[in-house]
């Protein structure tokens, strides 16, 4: 063919061949993949079969297998029987393997034998990240997702699931607590934390909790007042006076403190003008005859959240483009069918493997593979 870029014969013998590592740039993603598994201790991070048997057939070295994983999650090829055909033909996992092919059994089994370690390497790039200065804890934005299941739509939840799920929610809530109070301790300067979730995210207690621990939660509060779709006033309209105790409803009257409530857990003081029944506005109020305002005891932090999102219009957009692109990266990653395997405990594993993708691509794009190679290496020495 004339005039066209001509490719070489496919049974051309060279004289001097080319080495596999010939094939792989020297800022391929690919050679800090195997720099960062290389640095870690295997053993210390729970991983099986690190010391070899003496006897039997001899077995592949977990760094192996784990670099295999990282690799496959990174390119969107979670599957065990998928990884089994890339090493046998992609370039880049036979120079991170040397060659070696493990069948898919082999490769499914490493996952399912070693999810709590694998999710220690998580947390250990996690850790390396932040020892590179590239997290900041002045600022966390909080959002949540769902992710598909292998499971029957009919077996997703259940009433035991759902209170499981709220206590281990409520402990790792508790354990952030503690780490920011551990920070504070040990933080020479000290630091505040502006924390950003959406509505749904919504809890007096939980913001007062971030308000005693020196965290400045911005969480707008829901909107499920029908009150307003129907054309009558809301809370908002009626101004609280601290100095009185007092407050001032839309027409001019004075709110008057009458009893304590305890509804949920939490005390309530309860607040209604005595003019009501004669009021001109009753209409554009409250069918009842007193108007009832309940104001919490600490309704003063929620007033103070309240005041900050005032003065940080953006501090939503600011949250969206912080956190939620995350899930939609991930969920693209995945594909249609987000997890392949099943139980909480193997898919938390895919998930550790799904993030550590992520961060490590993060990293790779913020610092270029040559230079964060280079800060791995020196992390660990």
């Amino acid at each position: 063919m004339k005039r066209f870029v001509e490719g070489d014969d496919r049974k051309q013998v060279a004289l001097l061949p080319e080495c596999v590592d010939d094939y792989i740039g020297q800022d391929n993603p690919v050679r800090v993949i195997d720099v960062f598994v290389d640095e870690l201790e295997l053993e210390d991070l729970g991983f099986s079969g690190t010391v070899p048997a003496l006897t039997g057939r001899p077995s592949y070295y977990p760094g192996v297998m784990l670099k295999i994983y990282i690799y496959g999650y990174l390119n969107r090829v979670p599957s065990s029987r998928r990884l089994e055909r890339e090493c046998q033909r992609n370039v880049e996992l036979m120079w991170l393997t040397g060659r070696l092919a493990p069948d898919f059994k082999t490769i499914a089994d490493f996952r399912r034998d070693n999810g709590p370690a694998i999710r220690n390497v998580c947390r250990r790039f996690v850790e390396l990240c932040r020892g590179l200065k590239l997290l900041f804890c002045d600022m966390v934005a909080i959002d949540g997702s769902r992710f598909k299941a292998v499971n029957s739509r009919d077996k997703n939840y259940t009433t035991g699931k759902i209170d499981k799920r709220r206590q281990q929610i409520e402990e790792s809530v508790q354990r952030y607590l503690g780490a920011i109070e551990t920070a504070d301790r040990t933080s020479p300067t000290g630091f505040d934390v502006k924390t950003l979730a959406d509505r749904g995210y919504f809890s007096g207690p939980e913001i007062r909790a971030c308000d005693l621990n020196d965290i400045s939660a911005y969480v707008p509060k829901p909107l499920t007042s029908a009150s307003r779709k129907k054309g009558l006033f809301t809370k908002a309209d009626f101004v609280y006076a601290a100095k009185d105790d007092v407050y001032r409803c839309p027409a001019g009257e004075r709110a008057i403190h009458r009893f304590n409530t305890v509804e949920n857990g939490m005390n309530l003081r309860v607040y209604w003008p005595s003019a009501c029944p004669r009021c001109p506005m009753k209409q554009r109020c409250s069918p009842s005859d007193y108007r009832r305002i309940r104001r919490w005891e600490h309704e003063a932090v929620l007033e103070a959240m309240q005041r900050r999102l005032d003065r940080k219009p953006d501090a939503m957009t600011i949250r969206r483009s912080t956190v939620e692109h995350v899930f939609g990266t991930l969920k693209h990653w995945m594909g249609p069918a987000h997890f392949l395997t099943r139980t909480l405990g193997r898919v938390s594993t895919e998930m550790s493997l799904q993030v550590l993708a992520y961060n490590l691509r993060r990293v790779v794009n913020i610092l270029g593979a040559t230079e964060a190679m280079k800060a791995i290496k020196m992390a660990a020495s």
